[in-house]
């Protein structure tokens, strides 16, 4: 199921100031320009305003962007460039004036809302009851989402249900997070009840999707047995299964998978992305806006299943990419690896040499530019099977992230199944799904015998099969932390591995082996300066965004996150 088209949208709503570019939410069009009597006549009104919706909710202010640089906050990604503030959450620096900013989910409600204000202007016989509901259905399952994005993020926010008259109407204080959350399910159910099984035609969210958003923050909200009850209804529903070609799934050629819920979609000549740009390395290219890290590699276990720090483990530091679990590399794209990068020509994946054998300087190596990979590495998502899928500018690409997948309603499963204690057994009948999809083994039983034991599993799982979608950074900052005993530490994960140096590898590509993953040789004695890409620090305050000071600025009655 794919998200609305955007051309729709600019043909019919750029004449009457739908359209708003303004970033500051209280900064808004006057209520009666967008209610004329020449508007709100006929059903294709409706499904205009409706498309606004969408459009603001799918674009790169609140949209796509944010999904892929979110594991960038994380310790399994990377951002060099500090764009949008994302690297500012690596390294502890987050401030009111330097942070992401969700707070334009703001700009998607007021469009919502527009719709739910207006929709009955229409003349009964110019709309159906049934087209009114999956209207009003579709615009209440994205308020619905937008609340609770800000209720994750924020925690109290402004509950916004109507459209404001004046810049001075919407100078209102944040509502309770309970209360923000509880109003955003309210708009999910509600919509979950009333919206088409299936979409009414192609890129209009349908039940598949609302039951996956209410699954997803249910779950992050600890709400457990409602996350699990969700998650087994979209599984009911019957439309969805695992793609058996993983990586096919994030390709031009895989978008209608039968694993893909629901994405960002968009019309690439009228609406520009240029997410596929921030995928590539600086030789291609690229920018590489967003790479994995070290940390990620380390979570993958051996092709037989056990961990690398195992102490039976055959794991070989000098040739850490070798004998791994074989997902390994359909996630991260390493040194060694034979690559098809810009114009189709083959080559060897290489940023552990500064020099190429031709003698030629590399310009994937970190120092070659500000978009070479600091990490020394790239994300395989979206940029199987080679660059030629996409336009050469990489800009105007048709790529459409996927927001919603069926491996993620099965992890939800899975960890619910977990943290209520019900099933181990079932959970872990869920991960042999991903792990054999992937090429893995299945799990060893006997290693894994325990409520805790299972709960490591399920969240490394979890990690391994969702990297580079945008899920870590909210999963670390709401996992407990257990020690060997199984009880709490009374921490959250995020303040164990986000603190410290984060590294890249050094060595050197040896291209006379023909084994790829044999190709990196490490050296373990680089000195500290040559592997550290940055120190991180976690500051406690992160476990909420500060507000932006914009909006501070101009809302007074607005009170600023703790520690900012």
């Amino acid at each position: 199921m794919k998200l609305i088209k955007i051309l729709s949208l600019a043909v019919s709503l750029a004449g009457i100031g739908i359209l708003s570019s303004c970033d500051d939410f209280l900064d808004r069009y006057p209520k009666d320009q967008l209610t004329s009597s020449t508007y709100w006549n006929t059903a294709d009104d409706a499904e205009a305003a409706v498309t606004a919706a969408y459009n603001w909710w799918v674009n790169n202010y609140v949209g796509s962007k944010f999904i892929f640089y979110e594991d960038a906050y994380s310790d399994i990604g990377f951002n060099y460039t500090n764009a949008s503030n994302m690297r500012n959450m690596g390294r502890g620096s987050v401030s009111p004036t330097s942070t992401p900013n969700y707070w334009r989910q703001y700009e998607t409600i007021r469009r919502c809302n527009f719709v739910i204000e207006n929709i009955d202007r229409i003349p009964a016989s110019e709309i159906t009851d049934v087209e009114k509901n999956d209207f009003l259905a579709q615009v209440r399952a994205i308020r619905g989402y937008s609340h609770a994005y800000l209720a994750t993020w924020y925690g109290d926010a402004i509950i916004m249900d109507f459209v404001p008259e004046t810049a001075e109407d919407a100078k209102i204080p944040r509502d309770p997070e309970a209360a923000v959350k509880e109003f955003a399910l309210q708009d999910l159910i509600w919509s979950s009840e009333n919206i088409a099984e299936r979409p009414v035609q192609k890129g209009r969210i349908a039940k598949g999707t609302v039951l996956s958003m209410i699954a997803r923050f249910n779950l992050l909200w600890g709400n457990y047995e409602e996350a699990l009850d969700a998650a087994n209804k979209v599984i009911e529903l019957d439309q969805y299964e695992l793609d058996p070609d993983f990586l096919r799934m994030f390709s031009m050629a895989g978008q209608n998978s039968k694993e893909i819920i629901c994405t960002y979609e968009h019309v690439a000549t009228t609406y520009t992305y240029s997410d596929v740009i921030r995928f590539y390395n600086n030789a291609d290219g690229g920018w590489a806006s967003f790479v994995p890290t070290q940390n990620m590699v380390d979570m993958f276990e051996m092709a037989d299943g056990k961990l690398i720090t195992d102490e039976d483990s055959d794991y070989d530091p000098v040739h850490p990419f070798y004998n791994r679990d074989p997902r390994l590399k359909n996630t991260i794209i390493y040194s060694g690896q034979d690559w098809v990068g810009r114009n189709n020509i083959p080559r060897i994946f290489n940023t552990l040499d500064r020099t190429l054998p031709n003698g030629s300087p590399n310009n994937d190596y970190y120092t070659a530019a500000d978009n070479a990979s600091h990490t020394g590495m790239l994300w395989a998502k979206y940029l199987y099977p080679n660059q030629a899928q996409y336009s050469t500018s990489m800009r105007d690409d048709g790529l459409c992230p996927i927001i919603f997948r069926y491996a993620e309603i099965l992890l939800t499963k899975a960890e619910c199944l977990v943290e209520l204690n019900q099933d181990l057994q079932e959970a872990m009948d869920i991960i042999d799904q991903l792990r054999l999809r992937g090429g893995h083994i299945a799990v060893d039983r006997s290693k894994y015998d325990t409520q805790a034991k299972v709960r490591e599993l399920v969240r490394r799982e979890r990690t391994i099969e969702l990297a580079g979608e945008g899920f870590r950074y909210e999963d670390i900052v709401r996992w407990d932390e257990y020690n060997e005993a199984g009880a709490k530490t009374g921490k959250k994960i995020a303040e164990t591995v986000m603190p410290g140096d984060l590294y890249r590898l050094c060595g050197t590509v040896n291209y006379n082996e023909p084994d790829p993953d044999r190709r990196a040789t490490i050296d373990l004695n680089a000195p500290r300066e040559d592997r550290l890409v940055e120190v991180r620090v976690f500051d406690k305050k992160q476990f909420r965004l500060a507000i932006p000071q914009a909006e501070m600025d101009v809302n007074p009655q607005l009170v600023q996150n703790e520690g900012y």
